[in-house]
């Protein structure tokens, strides 16, 4: 694939997953029942879930954005330790398939992405 190509794919996969984490974040910002009962259900205190969307809104920003290569990778890590540990947490409680693998869909377009951001030539040092 040539630099254009991988370029315009880096650039499809991760405004989709900053979209998709944006949309996650603001619904987590204003919680339904069902996110407060699996929030119950995991063991977490539901202010957690004020924490965990102001972090994907921030983290959005922070990958799509272009300027300071530092903050993108620190995002990239957030996402990461967030995907793991809420496949971790399913895991842990109830042993459901679909609550473990979930994440780790996201996980793997997260790990897409950043991988196509370093072929770009973007993520490299100046």
């Amino acid at each position: 694939m040539g630099p254009k190509t991988i370029s315009i794919i880096y650039w499809a996969v991760t405004v989709l997953f900053c979209l998709a984490n944006l949309a996650s974040g603001i619904a987590e910002l204003f919680p339904n029942q069902q996110a407060l009962d699996v929030m119950a259900l995991l063991g977490y205190p539901s202010y957690l879930l004020m924490i965990l969307g102001v972090a994907k809104v921030l983290g959005s920003v922070a990958v799509i954005q272009t300027k300071y290569r530092t903050i993108k990778e620190w995002a990239y890590a957030g996402f990461a330790i967030d995907y793991i540990g809420a496949s971790a947490s399913f895991y842990f409680v109830n042993k459901d398939p679909l609550g473990i693998l979930f994440p780790l869909v996201f996980l793997a377009v997260l790990f897409a992405s950043y991988a196509l951001w370093k072929k770009t030539g973007q993520g490299k040092k100046k």
